[in-house]
């Protein structure tokens, strides 16, 4: 009889925990990925130059999100056109700021004083999950509305005409 209850027992056990192990598997595989016409997800950020940036927030301005790492090839070659369009469009109402992801402060610094970025750049460990943001760059462009636009889940040449006329007819 104890035999019984014992192996009723272990089986509730067993169902319990096997559905506890789905439902986490299911809960993260539908996490968060923001795409095009959604809400961006809100944040502030302090860049290193000192501004404070975030979503909703940022001034009516367009704003351009990037999410970079120093490790990245892409995002390193993705740095010069990236600069140039900051460049351009600084006094037409676009905002352009570059998180990196990467943990190594030093690595960091090094790239940015060789690189010398056009943009606001910061270092942040948390924004890019509330995207959805796992592989980089990717790029979102944010209206003053605080709606995503477009993003980019590649690296970008930000001199192409499409490009540079899509975030003006944002403007």
């Amino acid at each position: 009889m104890q035999t019984v209850k014992t192996d009723l027992l272990l089986k509730i056990a067993i169902a319990a925990l096997l559905a506890a192990l789905v439902y986490v598997i299911y809960d993260g595989m539908h996490e968060r990925v923001v795409a095009q016409g959604d809400s961006a997800p809100a944040f502030t950020v302090v860049a290193d130059s000192g501004a404070t940036i975030g979503v909703p927030n940022f001034g009516g301005k367009v704003l351009v999100l990037n999410f970079w790492a120093t490790w990245c090839p892409p995002c390193v070659q993705e740095t010069p056109s990236l600069s140039q369009f900051a460049a351009q469009f600084k006094d037409k109402g676009v905002v352009v700021l570059a998180l990196s992801v990467d943990r190594d402060e030093k690595v960091y610094r090094a790239f940015l004083n060789k690189y010398k970025p056009a943009f606001l750049t910061a270092r942040d460990f948390t924004v890019h999950a509330d995207y959805g943001t796992f592989m980089y760059p990717e790029t979102y462009i944010i209206d003053a509305r605080g709606k995503v636009q477009m993003k980019i889940p590649e690296p970008a040449d930000w001199s192409d005409p499409r490009l540079t006329q899509f975030v003006g007819s944002l403007l």
